[in-house]
């Protein structure tokens, strides 16, 4: 892993990405993203971790977080939401998708027979209050991208309702640093 994939400064601001194997959608109905929002919110509550803007897709997810042990929490609740997506998936009955998750397993992961989420997470220190909006306006317009709603406010899985339409049903977000 390359150092500018690496958290640095521990006490700092960084947008997260993290990408499901091979792009693959897990989260598509409620019981997936309740997994991504439970995790996020124990995190939140267990871990310290501060979240100030989010957004689930189907294959991946961005973060703008900070909080002590950053990287560990991170590790964390990768590896706690790969156990219950897989278990989720078993409910489901969704061979196809556990079978993909089985083929594009790293072959040096031999402690799990799947794999969920690709490795690293690609950490970007946030810099300033530009780079802060700069980062919070992709991850609100990115399901207006793809064009699976027209505002960003209408996507659930998103920190823009909470910003637009001061929706915290959803999960609470902390105030953002000045």
């Amino acid at each position: 892993m390359r150092s500018r994939y690496k958290i640095s400064a521990e006490d700092g601001c960084y947008f997260i990405t993290s990408t499901i194997v091979e792009w693959l959608p897990i989260f598509t109905s409620k019981p997936y993203f309740d997994i991504m929002i439970d995790s996020l919110t124990f995190c939140r509550n267990e871990k310290k971790l501060q979240l100030f803007g989010y957004v689930i897709m189907d294959n991946h997810f961005h973060l703008i977080i900070t909080g002590p042990n950053l990287t560990r929490t991170i590790t964390d609740l990768k590896k706690f939401t790969a156990k219950k997506v897989i278990e989720q998936l078993q409910v489901d009955r969704k061979e196809w998708l556990l079978n993909q998750l089985a083929y594009f397993k790293k072959r040096h992961k031999t402690k799990s027979y799947y794999q969920v989420w690709q490795e690293g997470h690609h950490p970007k220190l946030i810099e300033s209050g530009d780079m802060l909006i700069q980062k919070l306006e992709y991850i609100h317009n990115n399901p207006v991208k793809r064009g699976l709603v027209v505002q960003p406010e209408h996507w659930l899985y998103s920190s823009a309702r909470n910003y637009l339409l001061e929706d915290s049903s959803i999960i609470q977000l902390d105030l953002l640093p000045v």
